[in-house]
C-alpha cells in the first residue's frame, strides 16, 4: 500500500492500536502490521514525531519502562486520546460512506436519465 494512503489518518491509526493498553515504539509498528494483515508498514521516522505530538497534544502519556537491560518510552491513551479516537471512527465511517457511494453506487442518484 502506498505511504500516502495513510497520511491524514496515523493518529487515528496510532490511538486505536494504543487503546488496548501501553505499547512502545516496535510494539506499535508490529500491531499496525499486524491489525493490517501486513499492508500498512510504518516506519519509526514516522511514528516517533507523531506519538511525540500527540502526547504534546495531551491524547497520550508516556513513560520509560525497563525490559532486562534495555529501557522503551510507552505510549498509552489518556482520556482526551480516547475522545479523539471515538471521532476519528465516525469521521473514517463518515469517509468511507461517501468514498464508497461515489466507487460502487447501488441506485443511479436522483434525477438523472
Amino acid at each position: 500500500m502506498r505511504a500516502d494512503a495513510v497520511r491524514g489518518h496515523l493518529d487515528g491509526l496510532l490511538l486505536a492500536v494504543l487503546e488496548p493498553g501501553p505499547l512502545h515504539g516496535y510494539a506499535i509498528i508490529a500491531a499496525v502490521q499486524q491489525r493490517s494483515g501486513g499492508a500498512l508498514e510504518l516506519r519509526t521516522g514516522t511514528i516517533y514525531p507523531a506519538l511525540n505530538r500527540l502526547e504534546r497534544l495531551g491524547l497520550l502519556s508516556s513513560s520509560w519502562q525497563s525490559s532486562g537491560e534495555r529501557r522503551r518510552r510507552c505510549y498509552e491513551l489518556t482520556d482526551a486520546g480516547r475522545a479523539t479516537l471515538a471521532g476519528e471512527r465516525t469521521a473514517w465511517s463518515e469517509f468511507t460512506a461517501a468514498i464508497g457511494s461515489v466507487l460502487n453506487p447501488t441506485a443511479p442518484p436522483a434525477g438523472a436519465m
